[in-house]
């Protein structure tokens, strides 16, 4: 199928084209047509499927089709000629007919990029981000040119409605983009706010990794007959992205691993997962006294710094990025080979996430957790949930004491191809381990380096994860 087929307006299928795009996704052939009839819509629906275009191809048609309204053009007018006479147009409330609501940052950014490239053609439709970490009188800027689509995170967007500079009262179209991971982060109360304030006639779709529990329950409150598309569910089994675990004694030897495994010569880049921001930064701090082009990435950090850090990763100029759940969110970088779990997430749905990063658009991937003896219930609820068994490797020289508490697949040293485990650390090259360092008792909490934050993840609060 192409997507003139799937009815969309002949500008937004140039853009699309001219974007390198020529086939659409499972999930954009039924979503699509679909949210151009005006449905309502509910989807699950793995990461890299291509929902950000399945949710905004539609979007973009609607503008494309519908003529500027007379309010619209009187108020434009009407700021040309305060300009013509020296005054300074007065800020009304913004009125978007769009908004796409994301749980964090990252995630909004990349959704705003693509509905600039998928809105090429159509020059008066503007679409601005709202999130947390950008200045305030930046963001009045933004709002002040009246955009057709806002992108936000709900903490800070719910700051701007409070204040009386977003006005959802011509809302037409609303977008809940992975409503899993905002339920997640403690966002449900702000969602229902926002959602409170907009028409009751809108057009709403729903997209989220699993429809059940608190989604569901939500969903089915906030659609009129919707439409459910399932292309796949949130254990999608990554066909594509070949899964690993290794076992480590202490932080030394998980160390040691991740210094050898970096240096494989198939890597081209990397993201390593991390739970905590402290962790993050100290690690990468060490990948890069270790000789690694290594950047941190998580919610404490500055957006400019964010971004400049995301900028590097896309240029390839950082090749190994540490990050955080939430951080990562949002990542679709086609480079990312390789996918390492230095913290096992908290989660199951996590993992899935966080494989994710790796295997884009079809490419092969790797994914590699090191994992304390002490964790194999956690890896055993992950394999539970995808319902996958994740093979157990062995590298020779970076053999655990112990063995595996229960019987496993194990997979051969070296399988993967192509070019797994080779590539490892020469004679002589150091890494970035301090020689000498004491190891930690087994079963220690935290899981990072020494200093780090030993609180579990049970006890993180929303400030930990939120994204405002």
């Amino acid at each position: 199928m192409s997507f003139e087929a799937l009815g969309l307006h002949a500008s937004i299928v140039k853009a699309v084209t001219d974007a390198g795009y020529t086939v659409p996704t499972p999930v954009q052939e039924q979503a699509v047509p679909a949210a151009i009839s005006g449905r309502d819509l509910l989807v699950s629906s793995q990461t890299g499927s291509g929902k950000t275009a399945a949710f905004m191809l539609p979007a973009l048609h609607k503008f494309a089709v519908a003529e500027q309204s007379q309010a619209s053009k009187n108020a434009a007018q009407e700021a040309q000629n305060a300009r013509a006479r020296g005054e300074r147009p007065r800020f009304k409330a913004a009125q978007p007919k769009m908004l796409v609501l994301t749980p964090t940052r990252e995630l909004a950014l990349q959704v705003t990029s693509a509905t600039e490239k998928y809105g090429t053609q159509i020059r008066r439709i503007k679409a601005v981000s709202i999130l947390g970490g950008m200045p305030y009188p930046k963001q009045m800027q933004l709002l002040a040119r009246n955009p057709e689509i806002l992108v936000a995170t709900p903490g800070r967007l719910i700051d701007h409605m409070e204040s009386g500079k977003i006005d959802f009262s011509e809302l037409e179209i609303l977008v809940l983009d992975e409503a899993d991971r905002m339920l997640d982060m403690g966002f449900i109360d702000d969602i229902e706010k926002i959602i409170a304030a907009t028409p009751a006639n809108r057009q709403t779709m729903l997209f989220s990794a699993t429809l059940d529990g608190m989604v569901g329950n939500m969903a089915r409150r906030i659609t009129t007959d919707p439409m459910i598309i399932q292309i796949a569910g949130s254990a999608s089994k990554h066909e594509n992205i070949v899964q690993r675990v290794h076992f480590v004694d202490d932080l030394s030897h998980k160390n040691r691993l991740l210094d050898h495994l970096l240096r494989d010569e198939t890597l081209d880049q990397a993201v390593v997962f991390t739970a905590t921001k402290r962790d993050a930064d100290t690690i990468a701090d060490r990948l890069n006294i270790a000789g690694f082009s290594a950047a941190a990435l998580h919610g404490d950090m500055h957006q400019g710094a964010r971004n400049r850090t995301l900028d590097g990763l896309r240029r390839g100029q950082v090749r190994v990025l540490v990050a955080t759940d939430v951080a990562a969110r949002g990542i679709d970088v086609p480079n990312i080979t390789h996918v390492f779990n230095y913290d096992l997430p908290k989660f199951p749905e996590d993992y899935v996430h966080r494989i994710g990063r790796t295997g884009r658009a079809g490419r092969n991937g790797l994914a590699i957790s090191l994992v304390n003896h002490a964790e194999g219930m956690n890896v055993k609820r992950i394999e539970r949930f995808t319902k996958q068994l994740i093979p157990v490797n062995v590298i020779e020289g970076f053999e655990p004491k112990k063995t595996a508490s229960a019987p496993r697949s194990a997979a051969r040293p070296g399988t993967w191809k192509p070019g797994d485990n080779r590539g490892g650390a020469k004679p002589g090259q150091r890494t970035f381990s301090k020689p000498g360092a004491a190891p930690r008792k087994e079963g220690a909490t935290g899981g990072g380096y020494k200093g780090s934050n030993p609180r579990p993840a049970s006890e993180r609060t929303r400030s930990s994860y939120g994204d405002r």
